[in-house]
């Protein structure tokens, strides 16, 4: 299996999450290579920043797809879904993440640190890492989504 390298970011209420997640990976059994926009801290930050950084990486291919994480979730998505051919999703179940990537093409997983558990999120982030998208149908809908 070919390494997948992600960008994965966070503001300082995911901070903790995004640590967790990049240090439970180490024993997972798929191959990715974590790129770090950070935060490195868990002092207050700006959520755009980050978001910006690992939408910026997707949005190149210098990334095969991005996670962002802050307190709701919602402002990361938002930042990300700003940059063109960006589908950032915000999850908080697997079945949300893997349908996200199924039938949306998403490439970048959002999570709301706030409101998920730290194994809830790994099960997200595996899944979305191990499920391509469908195509067929969906493919003419995901193509009417950038402007």
């Amino acid at each position: 299996m070919s390494e997948k390298s992600v960008a994965i970011g966070s503001d300082h209420a995911g901070y903790d999450l995004k640590e967790f997640l990049k240090e439970s990976w180490k024993s997972s059994p798929q191959s990715v290579a974590f790129m770090d926009a950070g935060t490195h801290s868990s002092e207050s930050v700006d959520y755009p920043d980050f978001a910006h950084q690992v939408a910026r990486k997707v949005e190149k291919g210098e990334v095969q797809a991005g996670i962002l994480i802050c307190g709701s979730g919602n402002g990361v998505c938002m930042t990300a879904n700003k940059h063109q051919g960006i589908r950032a999703a915000l999850c908080w179940t697997k079945e949300l993440a893997e349908l996200a990537r199924q039938h949306n093409d998403a490439n970048i997983l959002c999570i709301p640190a706030r409101f998920i558990s730290k194994e809830a999120a790994l099960e997200m982030v595996e899944v979305f890492l191990s499920t391509t998208f469908e195509g067929g149908r969906h493919a003419n809908r995901v193509a009417k989504i950038s402007c």
